[in-house]
This record gives structure tokens, sequence and C-alpha cells, in this order.
């Protein structure tokens, strides 16, 4: 990984920070890299239950490098696709991951920041936040993103956001369910700490991981389709180790095995180290 992204694990907590705070945290082939990899990285890890992705300096992102944009100017309609095909891939990423990924939003998140911040399973954001797809404001289209907002938040919602162009404050993004919640800037560490502790402490990790598998799948299905699906994974999910331990734990009343080994472990470095 570049030194524009930190990745650090601390107890069952992963934290991916853009770190370009100088760029406003915009995203150019090396930092979509290092995301990736980061992402993968705590997928791997056993020991993260939730990742955070966070960002250095004013901006959570401006969404993509405009110098980087300009540069692909002259380059081929194949390195162009690729380079798109990355970005895709990163969005993909975090909307598929295994583990629940919660944005840290503590400024403006901008374009393809928005959709970052949009594709995450929560997104809480302090007060002074703005978002927006901006992109048709300087001649782009939000390709990439349109996908997962429109999913996200109907075509009605979807149209007014990406047709203006214009920027929301935080506390609108929560009213309409672009984000998760807006809290005071004192209280963002606060509440996405609370967050992710609920979740790695008191979630099984398999009915976690499945369930985001079911929230993806289902959006493009028919009704009947849908059922069908759903019969399967309700009936695969009672022979996982964690639901048959789960149900166990409260016809006994005592404590599922997630919830005992909720202590945390302590931090690890980077990948590598």
């Amino acid at each position: 990984m570049s030194q524009d992204l930190l990745y650090d694990v601390t107890g069952r907590v992963a934290t991916i920070t853009l770190n370009r705070p100088d760029k406003r945290n915009a995203l150019n082939a090396s930092l979509v890299a290092s995301c990736r990899a980061a992402l993968d990285d705590a997928a791997a890890d056993d020991r993260v239950r939730v990742v955070v992705l966070a960002a250095a300096g004013k901006v959570f992102s401006a969404g993509a490098d405009l110098a980087a944009l300009e540069a692909m100017q002259t380059a081929s309609a194949l390195d162009n696709l690729a380079d798109s095909q990355r970005l895709a891939e990163l969005f993909a990423r975090i909307y598929l991951h295994p583990k629940p990924v919660i944005a840290r939003v503590h400024g403006h998140a901008l374009a393809g920041g928005c959709g970052l911040a949009a594709v995450c399973d929560v997104a809480v954001a302090a007060e002074p936040a703005r978002f927006g797809f901006t992109e048709v404001r300087i001649g782009f289209v939000p390709a990439i993103v349109m996908v997962f907002v429109r999913r996200k938040l109907g075509e009605a919602a979807a149209r007014d956001l990406l047709l203006r162009g214009h920027l929301i404050p935080a506390r609108e993004a929560a009213r309409i369910g672009l984000i998760t919640r807006c809290v005071a800037e004192d209280e963002l560490d606060a509440v996405v700490g609370q967050t992710a502790e609920e979740i790695a402490s008191q979630t099984s990790a398999s009915a976690v991981r499945l369930t985001k598998q079911m929230l993806a799948q289902m959006p493009g299905m028919g009704l009947q389709e849908a059922l069908a699906y759903a019969v399967q994974m309700n009936a695969f999910a009672r022979g996982t180790d964690d639901c048959q331990a789960g149900i166990a734990a409260f016809l006994q009343d005592t404590t599922p095995p997630w919830q005992r080994a909720s202590e945390p472990r302590g931090p690890a470095g980077p990948p590598g180290s």
C-alpha cells in the first residue's frame, strides 16, 4: 500500500484512512488500488469483525482526482475502460464486503467521495459535512455511483441528486437515506466507535455475512424468485455453526460464543508489518 492510505487493526475493528489531505482525498489509481487491497486484507483477517472507512484532513473525499482524469484524456479507450473498471471494483468490494463497513464522514463527501460514503453499510456524518454528486456540473457523468445510489434511494431521489448536482447538508442526507445518521461534530468518534463495537460484540459474523449477501442479491429479483432465494438461505442458515450455537445459548440462557469472545485483542500493525 502507498502512503496515501493508512490501515490499522485495533481489537476487532480495521480502520482504513484515506490519506491525501492536500488533494482533498481525491481518488487516483494508486489510492483506489490501496483501498481495494486494504479491504481484501480486512476480509481475510479473522480478527476483524468491522471495517471503518475514514479520511484525514478537512474533507472526507472530493471524488475523482481531476488531474488524473485530465491525464487520462490522452490515454486509449482501453486504458480508460480499465481505469473505470478498477473504480467500479472498489465500490463493489465495499458493497459486497463480508464484514460491515462503516463510513466515518467528518467533512464534505463529493461525487465519487459521496458514493464511497453511500455504498457503506452504515454511514455516520458530522453535522457540518455536505454531500453531493457534482459530476454534471463539470460535464462528467456519475455513472458508477449511480448504480448504487439508485438502488439505495429509488429513482426519484436519485434523479434529484444526480441531475441537479447540488450539495445537501448531512442532516438532509440522513433524512432521505443517503447516509445513516447525522451527529454533532464532537460526537462523531463516539458514535462510530459505539456502532462498530455493537456489531463486533453482539452479532454473529456468519449471520451478518449471509445477510449482507442477501441484501445485495435480492433487489433485482421478482417476488417469487426472491421468496425462493429467501427460503434457500433460511434453510441454509439453520445448519450453520453460529445459528446452532446461538439458538442453544438462547434456550439455555447463556451467552453465545461471539459475545464470550468480545474482549479486544489489542492493536495489530498494517499488513506485512
